[in-house]
């Protein structure tokens, strides 16, 4: 093992210890030092860094800035170990990170979604039960995209319709309560799963026909083929509404209903933030979506001199 590949080893070891996942990262550092024992090097430098986030060729300047990002914190930690390395400055590849405009999807849309999956091909029955299940469960609680396919049985409560999502973003763990709707619809899955599914190879509340845990790939390519089949994405459109705009979409809708029922709705921000399991109030901040009905609701709040006085 090359030294440089056992100070990875070390610096992974340790950033997952504090609770980052580092899945996409952990995996382009495991290139970027094969590229590095490829070229003899033993040590980071900004020409290595450099060289490499270059590849491929047509890469774009956000790709590449991103991935020298990552290659730039680990020779942080490199630097502290071997005086040879050479830090790549901040801004070498000045690049802005541009929010990708949430879809904020319609009921209607939801409806058409739900309805698709539930005539989605099976060996068993089994899939569209799941997958009618899984997408209406994104809608009405804005959880992440992997964390109820990492759910267990174990961490469903059926009877108080409560989920227990375990080791989430940054290693941390929450309780997510259900409404009784859907904690209707996981129990008539359950009861389906149970019924189609005698003999299941994992202990994931959701599985597949042949009983395994779902996994992040197959669940997105489900969904983009289910987009393509209503409309949601053009024919042959590689981008359009994400999976993860229905969490966009939970965090608008929370606050609708919030404005409609009068409730004063800032004091209220930090339950949506902790059901959305963010560790800071500013990071749902980046959910709220200024859509033409909320931005209504709020100007409702406004003094009526001072939304006279508005633009």
């Amino acid at each position: 093992m090359s030294p440089l590949r056992k100070t990875l080893d070390e610096y992974l070891a340790m950033r997952r210890a504090l609770g980052h996942k580092l899945c996409r990262a952990g995996h382009l550092l495991q290139q970027f030092v094969a590229f590095a024992d490829l070229a003899g090097a033993t040590y980071v430098t900004t020409d290595l860094a450099l060289a490499w986030v270059s590849q491929p060729c047509g890469a774009a300047l956000a790709e590449r800035a991103g991935r020298l990002g990552i290659v730039r914190r680990f020779a942080q930690y490199c630097g502290a170990l071997d005086s040879r390395t050479i830090v790549p400055p901040h801004g070498l590849l000045p690049h802005r990170y541009q929010r990708p405009t949430p879809y904020i999807y319609r009921d209607e849309e939801i409806s058409r979604l739900l309805d698709a999956a539930r005539q989605l091909s099976s060996s068993t029955g089994l899939r569209p039960h799941t997958y009618s299940t899984l997408f209406g469960l994104y809608a009405v609680t804005g959880m992440r995209c992997r964390e109820p396919l990492q759910l267990d049985r174990d961490d469903v409560d059926l009877v108080n319709g409560v989920l227990t999502i375990r080791g989430a973003k940054f290693g941390k763990s929450r309780y997510v309560p259900l409404h009784v709707s859907a904690q209707c619809a996981l129990n008539s899955y359950a009861t389906w799963r149970d019924r189609l599914c005698h003999y299941p190879a994992s202990a994931s509340f959701f599985v597949s026909d042949c009983g395994g845990r779902l996994t992040d790939g197959s669940v997105r390519r489900t969904f983009v083929q289910l987009s393509h089949k209503i409309g949601l994405r053009s024919a042959g459109a590689s981008r359009g509404p994400r999976l993860h705009d229905l969490r966009h979409r939970m965090a608008v809708n929370t606050l609708l209903a919030w404005y409609r029922d009068g409730v004063d709705v800032e004091r209220r921000l930090p339950e949506l933030s902790t059901y959305l399991g963010h560790a800071h109030i500013t990071d749902t901040y980046w959910y709220l979506t200024a859509t033409p009905e909320l931005l209504r609701q709020a100007l409702f709040r406004v003094e009526p001199s001072e939304r006279e006085a508005l633009p």
